[in-house]
């Protein structure tokens, strides 16, 4: 660790890999992990399950698009998504401040209770804690979620070959953009609107018209280039990117070229990459596009033999540059 103490940059990112594979893996799975995936799958004599865990410390509470229930409700769910799992049961435990209107908490429940309602999900258990004013930032959430795996479908990180195609679900930025602007109070990007959405039923269309997908992954912290780099080194590949492929909405480009971000590092909550085989591209892309939530999807480049970075980009003037992830969290308390 090149810290003594957690610093925020550990938050995602390669400070979140960093404090993973050296402070948290070691004290918690001496014996080493495996691919990591957005859920563990595990087996009931005739059924195949998923389980994720997640907390949600977003700031402020409430945003254009979302809150932070419906945000801990969608990424519970889209987490069993990615592993092409339906989810069927959540626990929701609650860190209250002091201080904390009332009427508030019941609004943000209510939010998250309609995420679930909205995707049959039943919540299944809790709890609820309060500290002291001045130690949560209103509330803090942490969900967890089980899932029943769609049979004959086998996703994981490492399944990348060099051949397949990477699609984009839509357009990227939106979540951290709009978060941003509402916490910073940025007029130039008042428009924007979270694109945070439970991702189960497109998911769930994109698997049914190219079943031999290989791997999905919801592109929040980190954005689509922490994603990338994420499952090119699990797959050990390399993939190539074309700028000028990716969907970028404006009010995110804005945003980006006055503030000197990278669409390709900033949050989502509603958008996801597959790595499919390239005979199943255009069906997945088909599928994707007739969704309403993917009606911008794109197939944005292919996967390569290993090379010296896990993911290139190929600019919209011609060039070629790697595309890492970000060093930290430069968008810290967006989920």
């Amino acid at each position: 660790m090149t810290s003594a103490t957690v610093r925020m940059s550990h938050g995602s990112g390669k400070g979140n890999k960093e404090l993973l594979e050296t402070v948290v893996f070691p004290a918690l799975i001496p014996g080493g992990v495996g691919t990591l995936e957005d859920a563990f799958i595990f087996d009931i004599p005739g059924r195949r399950f998923a389980f994720t865990t997640d907390s949600f410390v977003v700031s402020p509470l409430e945003f254009p698009g979302g809150d932070i229930g419906k945000l801990a409700a969608c990424g519970t769910i889209n987490d069993l998504a990615m592993m092409a799992a339906k989810p069927i049961l959540l626990s929701v435990a609650l860190v209250l401040e002091e201080g904390l209107d009332l009427q508030l908490l019941a609004k943000m429940l209510r939010s998250l209770s309609a995420v679930c309602s909205s995707q049959g999900v039943r919540i299944a258990c809790g709890d609820t804690k309060v500290v002291d004013k001045g130690k949560a930032d209103g509330m803090f959430i942490t969900a967890s979620g089980i899932g029943i795996v769609k049979v004959g479908i086998s996703l994981s990180a490492a399944n990348a070959k060099p051949g397949d195609a990477v699609l984009v679900s839509g357009g990227i930025g939106l979540h951290g953009i709009t978060v941003l602007s509402r916490r910073a109070n940025l007029h130039f990007a008042s428009s924007a609107v979270s694109d945070c959405a439970p991702l189960f039923g497109i998911s769930d269309a994109l698997l049914s018209a190219a079943p031999f997908t290989r791997t999905m992954r919801d592109a929040t912290r980190g954005g689509l280039a922490a994603v990338l780099c994420e499952l090119a080194e699990s797959s050990k590949v390399c993939i190539m990117i074309r700028e000028d492929a990716v969907p970028v909405p404006a009010v995110v480009r804005g945003a980006c070229a006055f503030l000197g971000m990278d669409p390709f590092h900033v949050a989502n909550e509603g958008r996801f990459a597959a790595i499919v085989p390239p005979e199943q591209a255009e069906s997945a892309l088909a599928a994707l596009r007739a969704h309403p939530q993917g009606r911008d999807a794109a197939i944005i480049g292919t996967v390569a033999g290993p090379g010296k970075f896990p993911v290139l980009l190929k600019t919209s003037i011609g060039g070629t540059r790697p595309l890492e992830m970000p060093p930290g969290d430069i968008l810290p308390r967006i989920c």
